[in-house]
């Protein structure tokens, strides 16, 4: 199967047959030339001599014209999918970035256009349907938050137990809606290659836990941050990175029983680190996680289930990762730098 696929194997086996065949039919040809020539000497000598003549009429000539047909044959391959290859390694290098990549034509080999035209036709497609699919989910989500807000409000008006159920339905239906909208908006971000700016982790993480703090503390946990001295400076989107954070921050405050402290350290390096005092996360269970719509044991009945799967895509607007480390019981937001 691998032979039948490898169009430089059949090249050669090809070209090894077509010598094989021209240098047979030369010494048919040879041997019935000077069969005749030939009668009139002894079977041994005529042998010897028929010999003789088929390697200096027949096998030198074929050996001297296949040799550098052969080299220049194989040259002529390689150099052939040299634009394939180059394409290849262009594509893996576009890892991350692959919304408005095209496949360039112009090095490539006439033979190979169509198959191009067909890839690159195809890649826009795709960037057409996800360009759609993130609009309309950004279209719905915004359009759902004003009615919501009104709900909200309405809602406040009432009392009893139906309307604290109520509320908090409709609480984490805008949860969802904003998550819906920043996941919109890092993808229409990352595929409009927007201009980004240095960022210090430091103060992002100094702004996040100042903003969550009180909400931690009035649910009879504790939130501490501790950052390096030199607070380190990543390219980025100011607001992703801190949602990202929230989610994690978040995460750690749900599983923190009452008493117990959510510490958040930036650094050494490019690193944010949030650490609770839950069971932790196994690497297998975190890439389960990540996947929209999962929630773990522990997740809040009010999640959307999008928390991880929206920084993990954050992560990788950023060529950052999500980190676990389950003896730490700790999830790490690691940038490169």
């Amino acid at each position: 199967m691998t032979d039948r696929r490898s169009v430089t194997r059949r090249l050669k086996r090809d070209l090894a047959l077509v010598g094989l065949i021209g240098t047979v039919l030369l010494l048919a040809a040879v041997v019935f030339f000077y069969w005749r020539t030939f009668t009139h000497m002894s079977a041994r000598d005529a042998v010897i001599r028929s010999i003789g003549e088929m390697l200096e009429h027949a096998a030198l000539p074929v050996i001297v014209l296949m040799a550098p047909v052969a080299f220049v044959g194989l040259r002529v391959i390689r150099q052939a999918f040299v634009p394939l290859e180059q394409a290849a390694m262009q594509i893996e290098a576009a890892h991350g970035h692959e919304r408005g990549f095209r496949i360039d034509p112009s090095a490539m080999p006439a033979e190979a256009l169509p198959f191009t035209h067909a890839v690159n036709e195809l890649l826009g497609r795709l960037d057409d349907a996800a360009m759609r699919q993130e609009a309309f989910a950004a279209d719905v989500a915004h359009e759902l938050r004003t009615p919501l807000a009104v709900l909200a409000l309405e809602l406040d008006q009432l009392g009893g137990v139906d309307a604290l159920r109520l509320k908090a339905d409709v609480a984490a239906m805008q949860r969802l809606i904003d998550q819906l909208l920043l996941l919109a908006q890092i993808d229409a971000a990352t595929a409009a290659q927007l201009a980004v700016e240095y960022v210090s982790l430091r103060d992002v993480a100094s702004d996040v836990v100042s903003f969550m703090a009180p909400a931690i503390i009035a649910s009879g946990k504790n939130i501490t941050v501790d950052a390096d001295t030199q607070s380190p400076f990543v390219r980025g989107r100011r607001e992703a990175i801190a949602a990202a954070l929230r989610n994690l921050i978040e995460n750690a405050a749900r599983v923190t029983p009452a008493g117990g402290t959510v510490r958040v350290r930036v650094g050494p390096g490019c690193v944010i680190g949030v650490c609770d005092e839950g069971p932790g996360l196994s690497r297998e269970y975190l890439q389960d996680l990540v996947q929209r719509h999962r929630r773990a044991d522990h997740a809040s009945k009010d999640g959307a289930g999008l928390g991880l799967a929206i920084v993990d895509r954050i992560m990788a607007a950023h060529e950052g990762v999500l980190e676990t480390a389950p003896e730490a019981r700790e999830l790490s937001l690691r940038f490169p730098g």
